[in-house]
């Protein structure tokens, strides 16, 4: 164990702000006073934590708890069909039926991403309804699961008779629907639909862009 997360953020200003709480704070677009409340004590917001995560390639582990190396786990291309997660070069919203539809369809190669070892396969996201967690142009880690898997409030990649989504799924006050409910909520709506209508769904582990 490596100390405390506030120690841990008066390291990244060490190491990314050059020893300045203002370059870090720059950096994340919080202010200089946010950054000096995070060494103090406060704990920083899961919006903070994720874009340190996401900007500095900091391994999320470290940061929370202080196991492991502070450099994120790298994504690297295998094309050993034995090694890594298959990775299809369809967009989820657009391509992704197919996957399934089509049995001639073959993973362009596989990816190695410790972190999201246990993923089903990946592709990539168009879009902008997810951002900042998931950016357009990223590619995903999904598992596949079933409707009886699914935690409210979490992320997950949903195909329908007739469209493909990538929305955080909540309880809707129709016990025969769900509602999908998008990050960005100032340019998307929050939506309902049928569980009947849901074909396929799969937990969305995470995104990283694309590396290739």
């Amino acid at each position: 164990m490596n100390g405390t997360i506030h120690e841990r953020i008066s390291t990244l200003v060490n190491v990314f702000g050059e020893g300045k709480n203002t370059i870090l704070a720059s950096k994340l677009d919080v202010s200089e006073g946010n950054i000096r409340g995070y060494i103090k004590g406060v704990m920083p917001k899961q919006d903070v934590l994720e874009k340190i995560v996401r900007c500095f390639d900091v391994n999320p582990d470290w940061l929370l708890t202080g196991r492991g190396e502070m450099e994120a786990s790298k994504a690297s291309v295998s094309f050993e069909p034995s090694v890594g997660v298959p990775y299809y070069d369809v967009d989820f919203i657009g391509g992704f039926d197919a996957i399934w539809n089509d049995q001639t369809i073959i993973p362009a190669h596989n990816i190695v991403f410790q972190p999201y070892a246990k993923a089903t396969l990946w592709c990539n996201v168009t879009g902008r309804s997810m951002e900042p967690k998931i950016n357009h142009g990223d590619i995903i880690a999904l598992k596949e699961c079933t409707l009886n898997d699914i935690q409210y409030g979490e992320i997950y990649a949903v195909v329908m008779d007739t469209i493909h989504t990538v929305k955080i799924l909540r309880k809707s006050k129709d016990p025969n629907k769900l509602l999908f409910v998008p990050v960005n909520i100032d340019n998307f709506d929050e939506q309902e639909f049928d569980k009947s209508r849901i074909i396929k769904v799969y937990e969305v582990l995470g995104g990283i862009s694309k590396f290739f």
